[in-house]
């Protein structure tokens, strides 16, 4: 079976883990481009088609579930592999709504480095994904909708839980969850700016 060809695109928001996941794939000899959010992720694929795409989900501007539905609605890109790499989205019905959407895999964060490469060995070498119809705009938006609701009354409870938290710890302590703090408001303000397309 032969190889698809082109480079790796690997779409990513967060700096560490865009070039983490760069270097593994360049060392084991992948050509790779790269993306911080779903728009700019569809200018790389019109410049050159990859063979594969790893996105995250939880992005600014356009994030993965809305990326891998511009790609499997389009004729000219439908056939592109999609493996989903997220720390956020992680429930049954998450990882099921990436699958309907006709992602390959699903990888959660923080990757094994090992089952990573195997994962995308596989993927490269089995050819055409199976290319079952994408879903249609209205149900993929009603599905997409339900997710981001979910996520961002799960981000909002983390929010309080952290900030109460912040209010008893001795300051050495404080730090990293200082840190959990302002990376929750960052998800919230995400999650929250992509259910703003709905008005």
């Amino acid at each position: 079976m032969n190889i698809p060809k082109g480079p790796i695109l690997i779409v990513e928001d967060m700096p560490n883990i865009l070039d983490l996941i760069k270097v593994t794939l360049t060392f084991k000899g992948y050509p790779v481009i790269t993306a911080t959010n779903g728009e700019e992720a569809l200018a790389k694929i019109d410049e050159e088609k990859p063979a594969l795409v790893i996105t995250d989900i939880l992005m600014p501007y356009m994030d993965g579930f809305s990326l891998v539905q511009n790609i499997r609605t389009n004729p000219e890109t439908s056939d592109i592999p999609v493996i989903f790499l997220s720390a956020t989205y992680l429930t049954t019905e998450d990882k099921k709504f990436a699958f309907d959407l006709g992602a390959v895999r699903f990888l959660e964060k923080p990757i094994d480095t090992e089952e990573f490469l195997l994962t995308i060995a596989e993927v490269l070498t089995q050819g055409a994904p199976d290319t079952s119809p994408p879903l249609d705009q209205e149900k993929f938006r009603q599905i997409y909708k339900e997710r981001l609701e979910n996520k961002l009354l799960y981000k909002k409870a983390q929010i309080a839980r952290v900030k109460n938290l912040l209010q008893t710890l001795p300051d050495e302590q404080k730090l990293a969850f200082e840190e959990l703090y302002e990376e929750a408001c960052r998800h919230r303000d995400v999650i929250q700016s992509e259910l703003e397309k709905f008005e």
